[in-house]
């Protein structure tokens, strides 16, 4: 499965893949501060785990940082 993350092409040999497990395969590990958005919609962080990507979805990841 090919998805688009953050602008970028990314290769899956799962053909199904939740967002949770995206983010865990994609190496973000922290689940605080994230947010996720699936063709321009966010989704919920109680639906990540349930939530199945499909072929050539856009996903963007944003985490939260602190600064100032």
């Amino acid at each position: 499965m090919e998805l688009h993350i953050n602008n970028q092409k990314f290769h899956f040999e799962q053909t199904q893949i939740s967002i949770e497990a995206l983010l865990n395969l994609h190496g973000t590990t922290q689940q605080k501060g994230i947010a996720v958005a699936v063709n321009a919609t966010v989704i919920s962080k109680s639906d990540w785990s349930t939530y199945l990507l499909s072929e050539a979805d856009d996903i963007l990841i944003i985490t939260a940082t602190q600064g100032g």
